[in-house]
């Protein structure tokens, strides 16, 4: 589970435009002044640099092939949250360890500073991340997006911070001096911030490209933004990635994706953002659930998607069992034995003519096989043959026994494995409901 002091320190800003570029700007509302009051403290010194690893460290040892990688249980590692607000401000290379507490960025400290503040007063516990913002991007430094609302407000400068705070996430209505814009489409966010994480800074940049190139093949470019945001919580699953948008009931989820690889990107794009499923084996929480949620959340799904498999094996079953026995009928070409007469008594000759039509041969003989099963005097049958030389009558057997046999036999068998199926996946599902 991440440790109380990631979830302390989850504090990110990134910005969801797929568009935006790493250049860093210079804001005209950002200042130089330090502020001795912070209730979050300066970022100077040993503080700046807390929990960065050495730059001298290979990348392959803090990537995605690092010893660690995979070696820990991910579902229920997000702290319980209701609210995501993202201030796009600036990119990674830029962002100091602990951005919302720099001296140098103004806004984010302020913004952060003010959450904290009113943070008992919220009705909704509340996360704030800084996300990439580039002016003359789709979104800007200074934007503010809220999941799950799906609102942008435009421009929040150091002037507007306590009146936004107050009216948006204390009052939860509208900030007045700007107009709320509706969201539409699926957000990921992926934790970039290098200068707090090293395993964040190898692996974020990567999925980020990776995400671009894999929503501009699909043709997701409309639907679907994707940009770097700092950190969220839980270095050590790095790439850490979030992924907000309507379920297929239309309800804003925001759920949580860690140790995902760039090998894992097209399984996410096609899989949860086109399909709406989630990706169990990377999942590690959602929005709006307790960590004890989570965990529950996923075994009811891994639950029912294994009872789903057992239908779903019954049926393929039941199908390739009624195939086989098509198959297996038609190329069994049943000998028509003609009957001949020898002291009285009468045996099947072997190599009759057969009819030219396979499937009404099959059907002949099927019958032929039914009644001779419910004859108790073993009557045989007659019918009309037609031979390759000429037009001509023939007295003909019943079919063979051995097929009589396999036909009983090897139903009933089949049965018995598909009945057998079908009440073990009704025996696990009660045993998992009285659990």
């Amino acid at each position: 589970m991440a440790s109380n002091r990631d979830r302390d320190e989850a504090l990110t800003f990134n910005n969801p435009s797929s568009s935006s570029s790493p250049i860093a700007v210079s804001d005209p509302f950002d200042s130089f002044l330090t502020d001795p009051t912070s209730r979050i403290g300066s970022a100077s010194g040993s503080f700046q640099n807390e929990g960065l690893l050495s730059d001298s460290t290979n990348d392959a040892e803090v990537g995605f092939s690092r010893p660690d990688f995979r070696t820990i249980q991910l579902a229920g590692t997000v702290e319980f949250y209701q609210r995501h607000v993202f201030l796009c401000y600036k990119n990674p290379q830029v962002w100091p360890a602990r951005i919302e507490a720099s001296e140098f960025d103004r806004v984010p400290r302020l913004l952060s500073a003010a959450v904290m503040a009113r943070k008992a007063d919220m009705k909704k516990e509340t996360r704030l991340t800084i996300c990439e913002g580039h002016d003359g991007t789709e979104t800007s430094n200074g934007d503010v997006l809220i999941f799950p609302d799906m609102i942008r407000y435009r421009r929040l400068t150091h002037f507007d911070v306590d009146t936004f705070v107050e009216e948006v996430l204390v009052r939860d209505g509208e900030w007045l001096p700007g107009t709320p814009e509706t969201l539409k489409g699926s957000y990921v966010f992926v934790c970039s911030h290098g200068s707090r994480d090293r395993r964040c800074g190898v692996c974020g940049p990567a999925l980020v490209s990776r995400f671009k190139e894999g929503i501009e093949l699909h043709g997701l470019q409309s639907k679907v933004s994707v940009s770097p945001c700092s950190h969220i919580g839980g270095h050590e699953y790095a790439g850490n990635v979030i992924i907000f948008g309507s379920n297929l009931n239309g309800e804003v989820t925001g759920h949580w994706y860690g140790y995902v690889s760039p090998e894992d990107v097209p399984v996410l794009l096609e899989q949860h953002i086109v399909k709406g499923e989630i990706v169990d084996w990377l999942w590690r929480g959602q929005m709006g659930l307790s960590e004890e949620e989570q965990k529950k959340s996923q075994e009811l799904r891994l639950q029912l998607n294994g009872e789903i498999n057992v239908v779903q094996n019954i049926e393929e079953l039941t199908h390739t069992f009624k195939n086989e026995t098509l198959t297996v009928a038609r190329r069994s070409q049943v000998e028509v034995m003609s009957c001949c007469p020898e002291n009285g008594d009468s045996y099947c000759c072997q190599n009759p003519a057969l009819p030219g039509n396979l499937d009404d041969n099959l059907d002949a003989n099927v019958g032929a096989a039914k009644v001779t099963a419910q004859n108790e005097n073993d009557e045989k049958l007659n019918s009309g043959i037609k031979s390759g030389n000429g037009a001509g009558t023939r007295k003909v057997c019943a079919m063979p026994t051995w097929f009589e046999s396999w036909e009983r036999e090897d139903t009933f068998a089949a049965l018995a494995v598909v009945c057998a199926a079908a009440s073990v996946a009704i025996a696990y599902s009660c045993y998992k409901q009285l659990r």
